[in-house]
This record gives C-alpha cells, structure tokens and sequence, in this order.
C-alpha cells in the first residue's frame, strides 16, 4: 500500500504562496521554481505548492478539503489564531467549541481552508 506522504495545493502564484506557508509552517523550501515550491515537513509530511494552471490533470477549484493543524492546547489555538488574522488571512470560523475540540478555520489566498485545532480530552 502506498504512503500517503504528500499533500498538493493548485495555487494562481507558488512563489506568493510560499510566502504565507513559509510563516505558517516556519519553514523554508526544500525546492523552488515559478511553478512549483515544495515544503519537507516534520513527520515526513510533504507539502507541494503547484501553479494550477501547470497543474495535469485540471480538474477546477478544490473543494471539501481542510488542511489541519493540531494544537495543544485551546490557548495554542488562540495565539496561532492571533498569528494568522495578522497575517491577513480571510477568517471563515472565529475560534469556537465544536464537538471535538477548540478550532477556528481561515482561508488561504486561493482558497483552501486552514484548519487549527484542540482535541477536547474525551472526544465525542
């Protein structure tokens, strides 16, 4: 069975892209050229930031997918929340209780939603 190790977003610019993704993730590229910026993440997680009209086959704008960042805790939820408004990332979910934990979502310039959350220590 094949690793699921890499995650690829269709983006309009990759080197604007990796400018907020290099803030989120704290991290620099492992490659990067005008159509493609990839990201070796800890825990072997790569993450690929692909010019979407480069991008075979096109299959149009993503949709139903949230890249997820577990925190801590609720105040980790909070301060990460801090950083990212200030970044100027569109808000799509202020932070709030959900069934099974804290989170709060927002979306990247072309869309994908950004997901951060705290279990809640007996998930329903």
């Amino acid at each position: 069975m094949p690793t699921l190790n890499y995650l690829l977003l269709a983006v309009a610019n990759p080197r604007k892209s990796a400018e907020l993704y290099g803030k989120i993730l704290d991290a620099e590229p492992v490659a990067a050229s005008d159509t493609f910026i990839l990201y070796a993440l800890k825990g072997g997680l790569k993450l690929g930031l692909w010019l979407k009209d480069e991008m075979l086959p096109m299959t149009g704008k993503p949709d139903g997918v949230d890249i997820s960042f577990d925190a801590k805790t609720n105040d980790e939820v909070r301060a990460t929340y801090a950083r990212w408004t200030a970044l100027g990332l569109k808000v799509l979910q202020e932070p709030t209780d959900m069934d099974f934990g804290f989170t709060f979502t927002m979306a990247d310039p072309d869309g994908h939603r950004l997901r951060v959350f705290a279990l809640n220590d007996d998930p329903r």
